[in-house]
């Protein structure tokens, strides 16, 4: 009996050892996948960072800071760190040895001149170095050096605002425009376009006039920088300032600039130099003689864009807004634009308007925009500002969207930042279905004044405004369809009067959002914020409620899903209606036959509403009747209630 007893526990207890080493193994088996699984997360999120450490260009990359300035305006200090050593890069550069170029490395640093087959063969390539020999970044070329490079090409016209070539490099590059830029040092800033990761090193001859006909010049060669503008999209090419300091109290600033990639090639391009004390539409302001006026930046017009109706909104309403000068950029543009925009180039429109001054807003107060000149009963004589418009060739050699983003656009908003610097107080950065609307304010001007009342804008260097679509494809306003008012037919094509719908959902700040900035409070301009501005500077995120951006457009995804999305009723736009319906009427006869304009299209007539049908219920009872009419009217009652959702 025992000995049974004396089995079964020693059955039992082999059993249980058994589970028990199954059960060890189990964790232990377990552990190690957990382990393995562990190890092989942070192998992936390790190659994943490697990657992107690799991916990224040393040069290009910026700090991120987040600061928050507790005031009710959310003004907030430049998003990235100053990037001072851009501007203080000691790179240098030395003559590469090769078969061709060996006697050019000693003449150049055992100052004797080259020999005839060396200047022919020799081309100079700047690379980054430490050799002793080498220049540094802004260093002049030495007196003996230049004076046996290639003279100033007499076939070569110096221009502004024409892409041209630099010759010489493996990768495209064009240079656009040249700025004397006089703050924080002395330096030349080239608008261009080049390739996006290590961009080639070039070289800036200056150019300086011997005789008072500009026929005759004598150069002056420095190391460039070539800084990428950080909105490239991650693209090949991609917009950049070619940078060149004038470190020597004695340099004069020079007539133009050539921006060469081998110093022994003869220069493929000439640029006039702006923002200089000879400039005919520049003198020597401080920033307190800068004139109190807003000016407009337009990205390069493409895909042969001729909107005439929209045109003339687009510059009337912002001329109400108080804008007095437009600057444009013609990649591709239809005829009827064209000619528009050229009449207004020429100063050749109707400027004196009669307003209806039942019908005009604030026709009393002095904010509004336009100089009364009569008064006859309800109508009231408007003499508009003046527009300015320029019109500048935009023909980069680069593939939209596939080389470089959507025409190169980062470079004509940073030119056009810099061509109206010291010119206007506020550049506004828009497009051409885009409006910044105040609330309570009749102009952009009066809401300026009415926040620096109210926040200390010291070191305020742009006015950011909150982005508000307004679909397309929402219904129209009924105020449209009332033929009673005076100019219905037009009224009806103007976009910011027949659409009054919005998303009611406001995007944040910097997705989608626009601004206006004071042109030398920026370093480096964006599409939706500023990227960089001058030490101290930052910018003021205006409230919603008194400004937002009105953005008229279709669907982003295509489609019309977007009006299921929850709207509001925004009619801020309406107060320019009388004015704006009457500005538009008069350029739009004045130039229909001119420039060939199509006829309005007729005013749209509001659907019937649907009736339904009267039941007769016959042989059924009283309390059927009633009960189906109650049923009729409520269902009735939350169809309304769905329609003005």
């Amino acid at each position: 009996m025992y000995s049974n007893e004396s089995t079964k526990k020693s059955k039992h207890s082999g059993s249980s050892k058994k589970r028990s080493k199954k059960n060890t193994w189990g964790s232990r088996e377990r552990t190690s996948m957990s382990f393995l699984i562990v190890i092989a997360f942070f192998a992936i999120f390790g190659i994943i960072i490697l990657t992107e450490v690799l991916m990224i260009d040393d040069r290009n990359s910026v700090q991120v800071r987040h600061v928050n300035v507790n005031n009710r305006f959310s003004e907030s200090v430049p998003d990235y760190e100053d990037v001072k050593e851009d501007y203080a890069d000691d790179s240098s550069i030395f003559i590469r040895e090769n078969r061709f170029a060996a006697s050019a490395i000693s003449s150049l640093f055992k100052k004797r001149k080259l020999d005839p087959q060396d200047k022919l063969m020799s081309g100079i390539p700047v690379v980054p170095d430490n050799d002793p020999n080498s220049l540094s970044w802004g260093q002049m070329l030495p007196s003996k050096i230049e004076s046996n490079l290639p003279p100033y090409p007499p076939n070569i016209k110096a221009k502004d605002g024409h892409w041209q070539v630099v010759n010489g490099t493996r990768f495209k590059f064009f240079v656009f425009s040249a700025y004397y830029d006089r703050r924080d040092g002395r330096m030349l800033r080239i608008i261009g376009a080049t390739k996006t990761r290590s961009p080639e090193k070039v070289w800036c001859r200056m150019w300086y006039p011997l005789d008072g006909n500009n026929t005759k010049f004598r150069s002056i060669s420095v190391m460039a920088r070539v800084k990428v503008i950080r909105e490239n999209w991650n693209l090949k090419y991609s917009a950049c300032f070619i940078l060149c300091p004038l470190r020597l109290s004695y340099l004069d600033v020079p007539y133009s600039v050539s921006v060469v990639s081998k110093l022994r090639m003869p220069p493929g391009n000439i640029l006039l130099l702006r923002n200089t004390d000879s400039d005919q539409d520049f003198t020597n302001r401080s920033y307190a003689d800068i004139p109190n006026k807003i000016a407009v930046c337009v990205k390069p017009l493409h895909f042969n864009y001729d909107q005439a109706y929209y045109m003339l909104e687009f510059l009337e309403l912002n001329n109400l807004l108080g804008v007095t000068h437009f600057t444009f950029y013609n990649h591709t543009i239809g005829p009827k634009a064209n000619c528009i925009l050229q009449h207004y180039m020429e100063g050749k429109i109707p400027q004196t308007f009669l307003v209806n001054s039942l019908l005009r807003p604030n026709s009393g107060d002095k904010n509004s925009t336009g100089d009364l000149t009569s008064h006859n009963d309800n109508l009231t004589t408007i003499r508009s500002p003046k527009i300015t418009v320029e019109i500048l060739p935009w023909n980069l050699k680069m593939k939209s969207q596939k080389e470089i983003r959507t025409e190169g656009l980062f470079s004509s908003l940073n030119d056009c930042l810099y061509r109206n610097m010291y010119r206007y107080s506020h550049v506004a950065l828009v497009d051409l279905d885009e409006f910044i609307i105040p609330r309570h304010n009749d102009t952009i001007s009066d809401l300026l004044d009415w926040l620096s009342k109210r926040v200390n804008n010291k070191n305020t260097g742009a006015y950011s405004f909150q982005n508000a679509f307004f679909y397309l494809q929402f219904a129209n306003d009924e105020s449209i369809f009332d033929k009673r008012i005076p100019n219905s037919q037009l009224r009806a094509t103007l976009v910011t009067q027949k659409k009054t719908r919005r998303r009611q959902k406001l995007h944040p700040q910097k997705q989608r959002s626009k601004y206006i900035c004071k042109p030398e409070a920026v370093i480096e301009a964006g599409n939706h914020f500023v990227w960089e501005f001058r030490p101290s500077m930052g910018s003021l995120n205006v409230p919603s409620n008194s400004a937002i951006l009105h953005h008229y457009r279709v669907c982003e995804f295509g489609g019309s899903d977007c009006i299921k999305s929850p709207s509001v009723e925004d009619k801020t736009a309406h107060k320019y209606s009388s004015r704006l319906v009457e500005r538009v009427g008069s350029v739009y006869e004045y130039l229909k036959d001119t420039c060939k304009l199509p006829n309005l299209p007729l005013t749209p007539t509001k659907a019937p509403p649907t009736r339904s049908k009267s039941l007769r219920i016959g042989k059924l009872g009283k309390n059927v009747v009633n009960t189906t009419t109650n049923n009729l009217e409520k269902n009735d009652v939350k169809i309304k209630k769905l329609s003005f959702s």
